[in-house]
């Protein structure tokens, strides 16, 4: 009785502030709404703003929340405010429960309308299309590296970065039972397996490894077969009702995967920002220090390389290059116009706030 008399106060302090919270809530919704009818047909989703708004945020944190906490909670904010003008369509490589899923669903929040894709192609059309708004695409692991498909598609896409979205990916060997002695088959993406190559030798040595086109896929297959198991996401275990046979599974405890949002529109200016782009080389001696010589000779800080051939041209490269800095920064602007003088081909992909946490 003591301890009831101790608790109520407080419960009776919670109760009033969640009262707080929903008015304030619904009054932040209103100017949201608002704010939608004043842009007409201008866009709708703002990615420089939003980062602002949580850096902001995470600025103004003392606690006791974190600011990974504090982040999640106003980015579902903003995406049921964001909902009340236009539900934004959000395109991944599905099925539901891959890492691409839990990607886009991170940095759009639950209210934005998911559309899931059999390929990565498939994602890249349907926006280019029209059909959807954005599309969320792995471009790179920090195991195995750039995401060869996702690059190439980019060469040729009128779509813009406008985002990007850092995941940590923990893999969990996944089946309809808890007996590992079943298993004949792992199914899994290639980069999954790939991922989890040496824990799989010393583990399931014999068995068959089986790549498919997601993860997800994978756990679909188990869920139909006990005699096959998936590499994939918790999420995944509990879309497809899935026992984790073994967790974390992946050989590099750190394995992080880069993911970028891509749309029609430019992003503007949020005081944090990235650019990536893709240059080709001339086919000339020092071809290559002559293209990344202005980033040094302006002061742009370079965070990526990747090359990769070009297509339809044997023996020719282009670049990936992610650079520090908005393309509206003037030695940024200054770098990108010189590079543009050096380079047989230049396509910006676009300027975006960098990921937060």
């Amino acid at each position: 009785m003591d301890k009831d008399n101790a608790l109520q106060p407080h419960r009776n302090a919670i109760d009033e502030i969640d009262a707080q919270i929903l008015q304030l809530l619904n009054k932040r919704a209103e100017h949201a709404r608002t704010i939608g009818q004043l842009k007409g047909t201008g866009a709708v989703y703002r990615p420089e703003r939003e980062a602002q708004v949580l850096s902001r945020i995470r600025e103004l944190n003392q606690g006791p929340l974190s600011d990974t906490a504090v982040s999640r909670l106003f980015r579902e904010v903003m995406s049921e405010c964001l909902a009340l003008e236009k539900p934004l369509q959000i395109c991944y490589l599905g099925p539901e429960g891959t890492f691409t899923h839990l990607a886009a669903i991170k940095h759009f929040g639950h209210a934005a309308q998911l559309i899931a894709c059999a390929t990565i192609d498939e994602a890249f059309r349907t926006v280019e299309a029209g059909q959807a708004d954005y599309l969320v695409a792995p471009v790179e692991n920090s195991t195995e590296g750039a995401i060869g498909r996702t690059l190439d598609l980019l060469v040729s896409t009128p779509l813009k970065a406008c985002g990007e979205v850092v995941f940590p990916i923990h893999h969990h060997l996944l089946a309809k039972h808890n007996n590992i002695e079943q298993i004949q088959t792992v199914a899994a993406h290639s980069q999954a397996l790939a991922q989890c190559h040496e824990w799989l030798n010393k583990n399931l040595p014999q068995v068959k490894r089986t790549p498919v086109s997601s993860n997800a896929q994978g756990a679909v297959l188990a869920s139909e077969n006990p005699s096959v198991a998936a590499i994939a996401s918790s999420a995944a275990a509990e879309r497809y009702g899935l026992n984790k046979v073994a967790s974390n599974i992946e050989d590099i405890s750190n394995n992080t995967t880069r993911f970028l949002v891509l749309g029609r529109q430019e992003t503007g200016l949020s005081g944090k920002d990235k650019t990536s782009l893709i240059a080709g080389a001339k086919n000339v001696a020092g071809a290559v220090h002559q293209l990344l010589q202005p980033f040094a000779d302006f002061g742009v800080s370079m965070t990526k390389l990747e090359s990769r051939p070009q297509r339809g041209n044997l023996w020719e490269y282009v670049f990936f290059i992610d650079i520090e800095g908005h393309q509206l920064n003037p030695n940024v602007a200054t770098a990108l116009n010189a590079l543009k003088e050096k380079a047989s081909f230049l396509k910006i992909i676009g300027s975006y706030p960098v990921a937060s946490v």
